[in-house]
């Protein structure tokens, strides 16, 4: 069946997609960075919106969202609630399925003190300050603001069909337009599936979306039950994006998952847990990010079973001993165990420093029972803040109750504190599946960075076996080896796509041959690469520097036509004018300097402090003013009749100035960037490029390392190349040619690029080249060149096109850069492509014959 989402899938659709703008209103005013997905997420409803299509939802529009848990959906709510403030909504309706979920979403839309606040410190848009207002029924709404009633779908069905005083009734959304927000949306669904809506909360919601034609319901949810015909049929036309664990894992937002299965008792995984998550808070701390690892220990059943759990786990830590520590160093089979005791060696942290350090952090006040129901509130509030700082809490003790509306991003280890199975016919059971969904939970990565310019909240060592900062990208779930259950619990982490099997996968080594390592380049030579550093603006000396184009604005000053009609008859008498429509222009320099000065005080954008951000060369608000390099030199164009542009007022000025300057602010926001790449700078060969290991999936065009005809080649670097179908096809090329350009160039060297060199374009963006060659010529060897070369396949050329146009930017600058008495040239050439191969070889031969 074809969906509305499958529609936005089409070539043509990419295109249309790529072309619409990000409103400011949304990206301004949301304080953490738009991620890839979530900018799609705003863009098809702003093609939904602005467009028509075949398959375009009606009024009353009701669309849905099937996010993954983690993809930040309170996010995309919040850039939508922006976006259609500035579109004229004023009242907001949250409604979700539990109380706990409502707390958590109040903080994240009222409250500026909390880690999770959603907003900058200020909202602004088109110029002006709006707030967020929390109300009870829509009487206290008011047109300025931002106005959300939160509720539960209980009680949202309760207040609307018991009416009561002072609770909302059908009436309060007759002639209001209203956007309905529905969180964990799956919950409404239950008349659907019955097939019987009457007295369900579903038609209660259903109500209140027809009260008023122009009313947008929009719901959320990571579970949606396609197998379902009735809900199937429900959704076809209304699921305007489908981005569910699978993608959310594929484009690496979270933390890999790791089984660890052993046969220890209960006691000896929950201090394999404990050393793995010292190593993690060590090693977060070796590379100065600021990590306070969770653990989760999992009863089965009953509120007592945990707290029992809870209980035993203060006595082991009080008897903890170094002996205990090096039975598990002795005795674990699991790799990252014994790389962790590897690195605890290097720091010299002896096992009596872990066992201090372990009980220090997992005292009694630093653990909570997420059970209790009497401290419930208290304990919603260290649930939802685990990552702060001044959160102490380092160990969770749970039943059920943190399998939906949980958020948590340094949860790094699971322990299962319970041996049975529920599943039969080889099929996960009930309990199972519980578990699947709770590892989806946990799996939320953690952002942290060690490299200039790395993405924070992608992981970035997949591929990087041997790195131990791995650790820090992973969820382990701690179990006793069962091979049934284990197998029943990886089915179920399969199917809701957070988890690939490791036999689907298989380790290979990259090793540097010996005769690269005992070459000249390798020992003495450098390769240069560059650093994402915050954007200069120090060049900035007028509004023109900033790429404004629009430097004249048109007005329509009120005409006086109009039009007045009989409520009883149909016909409608017109009048207009019969004076023409002339237009004059006027220079800002002659507008009164304090209608100027006031249309810049309304818009914060234009405040002195921020204004300096981008043009840091300027004195003063008055010389923003008058000065002919900024505003001095702009005109409005006034249109209207000629008595009109005679009698054109302070507030017709006023307007204008201020349309012209929200035209300027945009430019300017959609020029100018917060980073930008540095100068090129050398690091020694030998420290960059190194053995590895890599993971490729078993049978796919990577496994095979092409061995055959670069093992023997002193000219490829590594022992193998892991790349794709189009990186083999290059090598190929480069083996054609090698005899050919050896017989002009000295020291032929091309090594693949493992994730060890980022190079940044004038955006701040991250570029990855494939390979870098590095040859001199045999005239003057003292001239070193490096080129960055890159093979991408046809279906991936489009969308690259900004990595492609980078190179060609290198490659046209041609930077000599002087090491001690060498000389190095930094080159790049065009994408490689099979299909533009006899292209390519040309390039190439023209930029090493420079």
């Amino acid at each position: 069946m074809k969906l509305l989402h499958d529609l936005f899938d089409h070539p043509f659709a990419r295109k249309a997609l790529s072309e619409v703008l990000l409103p400011n209103g949304i990206t301004d005013n949301l304080k953490f960075g738009i991620r890839p997905y979530q900018e799609e997420a705003f863009r098809r409803y702003l093609y939904t919106e602005q467009e028509n299509f075949d398959g375009k939802p009606g009024k009353s529009l009701h669309l849905l969202y099937n996010m993954a848990t983690g993809s930040g959906k309170t996010m995309v709510m919040a850039g939508l609630m922006l976006h259609l403030y500035a579109k004229g909504y004023r009242n907001f309706l949250f409604f979700v399925n539990s109380n706990n979920i409502i707390q958590k979403t109040k903080d994240n839309f009222l409250s500026p003190q909390t880690s999770k606040y959603l907003f900058k410190e200020k909202i602004v848009i088109d110029g002006k300050e709006v707030f967020i207002k929390p109300i009870d029924n829509f009487d206290e709404s008011d047109l300025e603001n931002i106005n959300i009633k939160f509720t539960t779908i209980q009680q949202l069905h309760i207040d609307l069909n018991n009416t009561k005083e002072n609770s909302i009734t059908y009436e309060d959304f007759t002639n209001k337009e209203l956007v309905l927000i529905a969180d964990e949306a799956h919950h409404l669904n239950s008349g659907t599936k019955s097939g019987n809506l009457f007295g369900s909360w579903e038609e209660t919601v259903l109500q209140v979306l027809h009260q008023n034609f122009n009313n947008i319901l929009l719901e959320f949810t990571a579970t949606l039950d396609y197998e379902s015909r009735q809900i199937a049929d429900k959704y076809k036309n209304k699921v305007i994006y489908k981005y569910d664990l699978a993608r959310f894992r594929k484009d690496k937002f979270s933390k890999e998952i790791n089984l660890v299965r052993s046969m220890y008792d209960e006691k000896d995984r929950i201090i394999q847990a404990l050393i793995l998550n010292l190593y993690r808070q060590e090693l977060a701390a070796f590379h100065h990010i600021n990590l306070k690892p969770v653990i989760l220990f999992k009863a089965k059943r009953t509120i007592k079973e945990s707290e029992v759990n809870k209980e035993n786990f203060h006595t082991l830590i009080e008897n903890l001993s170094e002996t205990m520590v090096e039975h598990i160093r002795k005795t674990s089979m699991v790799s990252v165990v014994q790389k962790a005791f590897q690195f605890f060696r290097k720091q010299n942290i002896s096992p009596h420093d872990m066992v201090r350090r372990i009980r220090s952090n997992f005292r009694k006040e630093n653990c909570l029972s997420a059970n209790n129901d009497l401290e419930a509130e208290k304990n919603q509030i260290l649930l939802n803040t685990l990552e702060d700082e001044n959160n102490p809490i380092r160990a969770v003790f749970a039943v059920q109750k943190l399998n939906e509306g949980w958020d948590v991003l340094n949860l790094f280890d699971i322990v299962r504190l319970y041996e049975d199975r529920d599943g039969k016919d080889c099929k996960p059971g009930k309990t199972t599946l519980s578990e699947a969904q709770l590892i989806g939970r946990g799996a939320r990565y953690f952002p942290f960075a060690i490299n200039d310019g790395d993405d924070i909240y992608t992981r970035k060592y997949d591929d990087d076996l041997s790195n131990d900062i791995k650790a820090l990208e992973e969820l382990y779930y701690h179990t006793k080896e069962d091979s049934r259950y284990i197998s029943e619990l990886k089915r179920a982490l399969v199917e809701s796509g957070i988890y690939e099997d490791e036999a689907q996968f298989e380790t290979k080594q990259l090793t540097l041959k010996p005769t690269f390592k005992a070459s000249e380049l390798y020992q003495k030579g450098v390769v240069f690469s560059n650093k994402r550093i915050p954007k200069n603006f120090g060049h900035v000396k007028s509004i023109r520097d900033m790429g404004i184009t629009k430097t004249n604005f048109r007005y329509p000053l009120s005409s006086g036509g109009g039009s007045a009609s009989s409520i009883f008859l149909d016909e409608e008498n017109v009048v207009f004018s019969d004076n023409p429509i002339k237009s004059i222009e006027v220079g800002i320099k002659d507008i009164s300097k304090h209608v100027v000065r006031y249309a810049l005080s309304r818009n914060p954008f234009y405040y002195f402090g921020n204004l300096c951000r981008y043009f840091p060369n300027l004195a003063s608000i008055t010389e923003f003013i008058v000065n002919e390099h900024y505003l001095g030199s702009l005109e409005i164009t006034f249109t209207g009749t000629e008595g009109r542009l005679q009698e054109i007022s302070h507030f017709d000025y006023l307007q204008a100035i201020s349309g012209l300057l929200q035209n300027i602010e945009t430019e300017i926001k959609n020029n100018a960037t917060e980073y930008e790449g540095s100068a090129f700078y050398p690091q020694p060969i030998h420290q960059v490029f190194r053995d590895k290991e890599i993971r490729v999936g078993k049978g796919s065009p990577r496994a095979n390392g092409q061995e055959e005809l670069i093992s023997t080649e002193s000219w490829y670097a590594y022992n193998a190349n892991y790349g794709t179908e189009e990186e083999k096809k290059f090598v190929e090329l480069f083996s054609k040619r090698f005899k050919s350009l050896n017989q002009k160039l000295h020291n032929i060297h091309l090594i693949r690029n493992e994730r060890e060199i980022k190079i940044f374009d004038r955006y701040g963006r991250a570029f990855e080249p494939d390979f870098i060659l590095f040859c001199s010529q045999r005239e003057n060897k003292q001239l070193t060149y490096q080129v960055f070369i890159e093979p991408k396949g046809a279906h991936l050329i489009g969308h690259d096109k900004w990595k492609e146009d980078f190179l060609k930017e290198i490659g046209d600058e041609k930077k000599t850069i002087e090491i001690h008495t060498d000389h190095y040239l930094i080159k790049a050439v065009p994408f490689y492509n099979y299909g533009n191969e006899n292209e390519f070889k040309r390039i190439l031969d023209e930029t090493l014959a420079d």
